[in-house]
């Protein structure tokens, strides 16, 4: 059969700005598609609009009568918050995060810490730190046997065989999609990760916490969740309050969560902890420097957790002139002359007077 040709006229050229147009869309559609969404998106103000607008008087119409969220433990945190955990290393984090998952999951209550959800609350703990032996060995007792966790308390960890970067443009699309998977399968209402360094590196910098703080906070809208992270302190003098600048990486983080408390160690107690509130929206600071929360670590049979002891001042358990050594004060003098302190800087920091400053650099 012969076909037929015709030539387009020379006055019929698309112009140049109909096909920089059509190049937009070509681009745009090939994004939207391998981020696994449909160039329909741009119908749904909601999922296409950065910005919602309204008039202040709707928005107090819309949330009038729906209830207040709900303690997940006491004030430290809220349902629907993203809140952060942080404590040096060795404190026990881990422990205490998953008792208030298994609490949750359960629908108990750590005394005198308030849970305000029902019990069988899907939970997932997504273990970055420890492997399973590690995990069970902490909650196996020869006598006793394994503790019995809720139900519906779920834990994750690596796969150490699923390493398949060919699947994705880099690792922490890689986790943001495991992670996301994981909480469609269990269908959890709350996600507690241990610890932030493994979502993404360089955690320091904004350029790398502001994006992954995004993420926890896009996955928590999107699920409806109520988030606890995990995190790190820097290696910290015992003698200063534990504080927001304490919080290992870019400040981005502190200022993105909703919530934030600390563990702190007692120079006062053998084995003491204390828990301390540091930043707070759905509630009054109870839990501040005049009032932190005396806690310890005990293995009761199989069951590893923190017991709630009193209150106290967290000034009465920092590490004071009397209790460290000369040699101690000494090097801690020096060490922040160096890096070019005042004598007032050096004395607010290590509570010490101007006099034993002066004698140490005399």
């Amino acid at each position: 059969m012969n076909r037929t040709y015709f030539e387009i006229p020379i006055n019929h050229i698309r112009p140049d700005i109909i096909n920089d147009i059509r190049r937009d869309v070509v681009r745009s559609n090939k994004k939207l598609k391998k981020a696994g969404l449909d160039p329909t998106i741009f119908a749904d103000v909601e999922k296409s609009a950065l910005l919602r607008v309204k008039p202040a008087g709707e928005w107090m119409r819309q949330e009038y009568g729906k209830n207040a969220p709900r303690m997940l433990f006491g004030d430290f945190w809220f349902e629907g918050e993203l809140c952060i955990l942080f404590a040096d290393t060795n404190l026990g984090k881990s422990i205490l995060a998953v008792q208030i998952g298994n609490s949750l999951a359960q629908g108990e209550t750590m005394e005198p810490f308030a849970n305000g959800i029902e019990p069988q609350t899907p939970v997932l703990y997504v273990d970055f730190e420890l492997s399973s032996k590690q995990f069970e060995s902490r909650y196996f007792d020869n006598r006793w046997g394994s503790y019995a966790f809720g139900l519906t308390f779920f834990r994750a960890e690596f796969n150490t065989e699923a390493d398949n970067p060919v699947l994705y443009d880099n690792y922490h699309d890689h986790v943001n999609y495991a992670l996301e998977h994981a909480i469609k399968e269990t269908k959890a209402r709350v996600l507690i990760i241990d610890n932030l360094t493994y979502m993404r590196s360089g955690t320091e910098r904004s350029r790398d916490a502001l994006p992954l703080m995004k993420q926890l906070k896009k996955l928590k809208n999107r699920y409806k969740l109520s988030v606890l992270a995990l995190a790190h302190t820097p290696k910290r003098r015992s003698a200063r309050p534990l504080t927001v600048n304490d919080l290992q990486g870019s400040k981005m983080i502190i200022n993105f969560c909703d919530s934030a408390f600390a563990i702190g160690e007692s120079t006062l107690v053998p084995g003491g902890r204390y828990l301390k509130q540091i930043k707070q929206r759905n509630a009054q600071k109870l839990y501040g420097a005049d009032n932190v929360c005396l806690c310890h670590i005990e293995k009761d049979m199989n069951s590893l957790h923190y017991v709630f002891d009193s209150y106290d001042t967290e000034q009465t358990h920092l590490q004071t002139p009397e209790k460290r050594s000369r040699e101690a004060i000494k090097e801690d003098v020096l060490k922040l002359k160096a890096e070019g302190k005042s004598y007032r800087e050096i004395s607010a920091e290590l509570n010490i007077g101007l006099a034993t400053i002066s004698r140490i650099l005399s």
